[in-house]
This record gives C-alpha cells, sequence and structure tokens, in this order.
C-alpha cells in the first residue's frame, strides 16, 4: 500500500466537462465572477478599516467575512481556471496541493458559520441590550469573538484532515473540480467508515447549531422588537438583522445543497456544479447585500461616488 501511495503523489483532477467551444465562456464568466469578489470584499475592508465612523464592533465583526471570502474564492478559483483551459487528462496536482487545498476549503465553510454566529451575538446585545452593549462589544470581545471563530474552524478541520492524512491512497482521481476532505479519503482503498462518520456527524453539528443558535437568537430579537414601541429601534433591528439573515441564508443554502449532493453519485454534475457556486455566491454577494443594506456603508460610497463624479 506505501508504494501505491508513493506511486499516486501526483493526483488527476476530474474538474469539469467542458467542450472546447463552451470553456472560453465558462473561463471568462468564472475569471470576472472571482475579479468582482475579490474587489468588492478588499474595497470593503479598506472602507471600514480605514473610515472611523466605521469602526464600530458590528463593521469589524463584519471585516472576517470577507477575508474568509477571499480566502474561499482564491483557494480554488485560480486553479479551477487554469483546469478549465487544459485537456482533462492533464489537470494534475500533488497529493500535498491537494492537502493544502482542501484544508483551506473546509476553513472557508466553517468559519463562514462561526463568523455569522457571533455576528449574531453582536446583533442580539446591540438590540436587547442597548444600554451596556458598548460595555460589553469592547475591542477585546471583538478580538476575543474573532479570534474564537476562527480558532474553533482551525481546530475542527485540523482533526477532520488529521483522520484523512492517516490514510495510504491507492487511487489517484479527484472526482470533483478541486480538493476536500471527502475527495482526498475516497482515493483510500481502506475503511473510512471513521472519516465518513466524522464528516457527516460535523458537518450536520455545525450546520444544526449555527442555525438553531442564530434561530433562537432572532426569536429573542423580535420579541424584543414587538414589546418596544419603539420606531426607531426596530427600524434599525428589521434592517441589520435582514442583512445577516440574509447573508447566512445564502451561505446555508448553498453549503447544504453541496453537502447533500456529495452523497449521491449518482447528481456528480450538479454537484460539482454546486460547489464551485459556494465559493462565487456567497462571496460576490455578501458585500452587495451587505453594503447595499448597511446605512453607514452606503453613505460612505454615495460621498466618495459624488467626489469622483465632481472631480470629473
Amino acid at each position: 500500500m506505501d508504494n501505491l501511495t508513493f506511486r499516486h503523489s501526483i493526483l488527476l483532477v476530474e474538474g469539469l466537462k467542458l467542450s472546447r467551444q463552451s470553456s472560453y465562456p465558462v473561463f471568462i464568466a468564472i475569471l470576472g465572477a472571482y475579479v468582482f469578489a475579490t474587489i468588492s470584499n478588499i474595497a470593503l475592508i479598506i472602507l471600514i478599516s480605514t473610515e472611523k465612523k466605521l469602526r464600530q464592533p458590528m463593521h469589524l465583526l463584519y471585516c472576517n467575512l470577507p477575508v474568509n471570502d477571499i480566502l474561499g474564492t482564491t483557494v480554488i478559483l485560480p486553479r479551477l481556471l487554469h483546469d478549465i483551459l487544459k485537456d482533462e487528462s492533464e489537470r494534475h496536482i500533488t497529493y500535498v496541493e491537494c492537502v493544502i487545498q482542501a484544508y483551506f476549503v473546509h476553513i472557508f465553510v466553517a468559519a463562514c458559520h462561526y463568523v455569522l454566529m457571533i455576528m449574531a451575538f453582536d446583533r442580539y446585545v446591540a438590540i436587547c441590550n442597548p444600554l451596556q452593549y458598548t460595555a460589553i462589544m469592547t475591542n477585546k470581545m471583538v478580538l476575543k469573538l474573532s479570534a474564537s471563530a476562527w480558532g474553533f474552524a482551525i481546530v475542527m478541520v485540523s482533526i477532520m484532515l488529521g483522520l484523512t492524512l492517516r490514510l495510504s491512497h491507492c487511487r489517484y482521481k479527484i472526482e470533483n473540480p478541486f480538493c476536500d476532505n471527502a475527495s482526498l479519503f475516497k482515493l483510500s482503498c481502506e475503511n473510512v467508515a471513521i472519516n465518513n462518520v466524522f464528516g457527516v456527524i460535523y458537518s450536520a453539528v455545525m450546520a444544526c447549531v449555527s442555525i438553531l443558535y442564530i434561530f433562537l437568537t432572532y426569536i429573542k430579537i423580535a420579541a424584543v422588537c414587538i414589546k418596544s414601541k419603539n420606531k426607531a429601534l426596530n427600524s434599525k433591528a428589521i434592517k441589520t438583522c435582514s442583512t445577516h439573515l440574509a447573508v447566512y441564508l445564502i451561505m446555508y443554502t448553498c453549503g447544504a445543497t453541496f453537502i447533500f449532493l456529495h452523497r449521491f453519485p449518482e447528481y456528480s454534475d450538479s454537484r460539482k456544479l454546486a460547489s464551485i457556486m459556494l465559493h462565487i455566491v456567497p462571496p460576490g454577494l455578501n458585500p452587495l447585500v451587505y453594503g447595499l443594506q448597511t446605512k453607514e456603508i452606503k453613505q460612505k460610497i454615495a460621498k466618495i461616488w459624488g467626489r469622483k463624479n465632481g472631480n470629473s
């Protein structure tokens, strides 16, 4: 088995099955989506970090999301673009590169859930305990929440990939457009029941905990809004919470579709499309949803746009 593992240190990525005619339009579409997502997320990070009025806990916590979105697009899309222009028999990747890519793919997915959970906590404190908000959501607390979200993602993904790395592999083909944990342990001829069980349980627990936490948080926020007769508070709560909820639903829908289809080989083409959409749709839509729905960011963008038009 060790000889087989050594022999298959160079893997073949199945990628997208495209005709020569369709590969160029798909390449241009994915390249456009990657450039847009990267530029818009970087612009939001720069805007929040340089504008004093935007250096609030809510916006600082949000900065974790565009950082993660840039990671999520960069870890697969440049490689995917490279493979699209190559013949299927020439889409090679080393085993080490594949493991690194899989690691950051799962960091991206896990961090999405945890970052949105800490953002929900921020909204809960702001709306349900407004008088204590500045005392609770200090810069130190923002740093702690951000570190906990990334730290937990790193620990859990490391355990998951560690279980896969213990396996030898006798196959060489990644049946996916990019490397992930399931694609890696499917290379092995050993018993992968532990990997399957851990992967399913971890994915289910992570998804259920995040959706339950956010659901309960919004129930409490809704209860406060119903009891309150303060129209300004209710209006602010609706705007900020609807933005956060929209971002979460975009991520959750794309992720759940990908995980669900991974368990059904007969839908491999749909699974491939869903896996790519997970790294394109949320990173592309999140800056639009958050930037256009957040009053302070929208005003700053309008101000900058007005200056440019005035100068021109």
